[in-house]
């Protein structure tokens, strides 16, 4: 069961937005969040700063969010952990070879009109569904 949050995820999908476009707007760099934190690990890009504080703003606003008086959103998952972890390294996998993750390609690309992000989108939501579909309807799964 999912909770139905019109005006939360309106304010939040336009925060992303404005993230984005001052992202560009100051620094020229597309916001996606694999590229950015990529930047931070060893050996740290020239640019580290700015990558250092969308990260922490990433992290830090849900807190402030909590802090401000709005409920935590509880988190459970019915999968298994190492089915978490494999998922999350298939998606590090598609992340390399699709040159880039569904907030870079899914929110600024398709924002430019970007023919290879609109490729890619379409990949990605289309592989979603179909693991989705097999997982749940075929294997029987959560």
């Amino acid at each position: 069961m999912t909770e139905f949050t019109p005006l939360a995820s309106l304010l939040g999908g336009a925060l992303i937005g404005l993230a984005a476009i001052l992202l560009m707007a100051f620094h020229g760099r597309i916001a996606g969040m694999t590229g950015i934190l990529s930047g931070l690990l060893p050996p740290l890009s020239n640019d580290w700063a700015w990558r250092a504080a969308f990260i922490a703003g990433a992290v830090a606003a849900p807190a402030l969010i909590i802090v401000a008086g709005a409920s935590a959103v509880p988190f459970e998952s019915p999968v298994p952990t190492p089915w978490l972890i494999v998922g999350g390294l298939i998606v590090g996998i598609g992340v390399h070879f699709g040159g880039g993750c569904t907030s870079g390609h899914g929110v600024c690309g398709l924002a430019r009109l970007s023919p290879r992000s609109i490729a890619a989108a379409l990949i990605f939501m289309a592989s979603t569904a179909l693991t989705v579909f097999v997982v749940r309807h075929l294997l029987g799964g959560f």
